[in-house]
């Protein structure tokens, strides 16, 4: 089957090559046997032979210092949600949402980096885990590699921002 794809791969690119009319790439089906790897695209991201890379996983939780101040806590939320963004813009976190609810599992990062003791240096960053509002658990998670590309894409759909 490869050799058949490959066969009428290679005719088409020769006719297009004939022609002076630009080549029309049809969509191809679906198969689990056809691999479409990119090499530089692999690089780029430290992609293993898989696609695949260790990443940390944090688990945000409620903290013991819940009990603030409605005001402070507003700001705190936004210092927070700012310090996300910094590190997301400077490649650090890759993935970063809130869980919804009033659970004590309160959201989750991964962060860009195999090594927890790195990631506890980056999650010491945040104004929610000094103040205690929030605590983190780290955990190291084996995923795509393509999740560094989650940002850029995610810049190119939010149209609102976090404010100074």
């Amino acid at each position: 089957m490869r050799k058949l794809i490959l066969i009428l791969l290679v005719l088409g690119a020769l006719s297009a090559c004939q022609s002076n009319e630009a080549p029309v790439i049809e969509e191809a089906e679906a198969s689990s046997d056809v691999v479409l790897y990119d090499s530089l695209k692999a690089i780029k991201y430290g992609a293993d032979d898989y696609g695949m890379k260790t990443y940390v996983m944090a688990f945000l939780k409620k903290g013991a210092n819940r009990d603030l101040d409605s005001t402070y806590a507003v700001e705190l939320q936004m210092a927070h949600l700012k310090n996300i963004t910094r590190m997301a813009e400077e490649g650090k976190l890759v993935v970063a949402g809130p869980f919804l609810g009033d659970g004590d599992l309160r959201g989750v990062y991964i962060f860009d980096t195999p090594s927890v003791e790195t990631a506890e240096e980056w999650t010491a960053t945040d104004p929610a885990i000094q103040a205690g509002s929030l605590a983190m658990e780290l955990q190291q998670w084996y995923g795509s590699a393509a999740l560094v590309a989650l940002n850029e894409v995610h810049r190119t759909l939010q149209k609102v921002g976090i404010t100074d």
